[in-house]
């Protein structure tokens, strides 16, 4: 398990995710189609051609997903016990079929579970970042976390 415990996390803490991940036709594709999302400027390269973009833009849905996935390993792997949230979600650029992307992670609050003493809540803004080192995901997620066993 590589995840923190709650006592790990301290407000200020900033994490460069290792894990880069290239964005392909398949992936958007399947995305788009599992979540019944028919919007052509994702799945229909005539239609998003004559687009401002010009080309295929991926499914924001996807981009979200993948920075979450990107910051598992190194923040809540088998310490989580529930995401609690996800606030201001924000897609500053777009993504296309091709993109890198890698991610950040900044702990930005950090409590005691009032509910839970075995718990605590911790609250992250996580950022995706392209090849061209552009933010093109951000949100803040708040995850409760086991303590550290005794």
């Amino acid at each position: 398990m590589s995840g923190r415990w709650f006592e790990d996390f301290a407000v200020g803490d900033t994490i460069t995710h290792p894990i880069r991940r290239t964005v392909t036709e398949t992936d958007n594709l399947l995305f788009s189609t599992l979540t019944h999302n028919p919007q052509p400027l994702h799945i229909d390269a005539e239609y998003a051609a004559r687009s401002e973009f010009g080309k295929i833009l991926v499914n924001g849905t996807f981009t979200f997903s993948l920075m979450i996935g990107l910051t598992v390993s190194e923040t809540t792997l088998g310490t989580l016990i529930a995401n609690l949230g996800y606030d201001k979600l924000k897609m500053p650029k777009p993504v296309f079929l091709g993109d890198t992307l890698h991610a950040h992670t900044g702990v930005v609050a950090k409590r005691d579970s009032e509910s839970r003493p075995n718990a605590g809540i911790v609250t992250f803004v996580h950022r995706a970042i392209n090849q061209r080192g552009e933010v093109v995901c951000e949100c803040e997620r708040s995850a409760l976390i086991q303590r550290r066993p005794a």
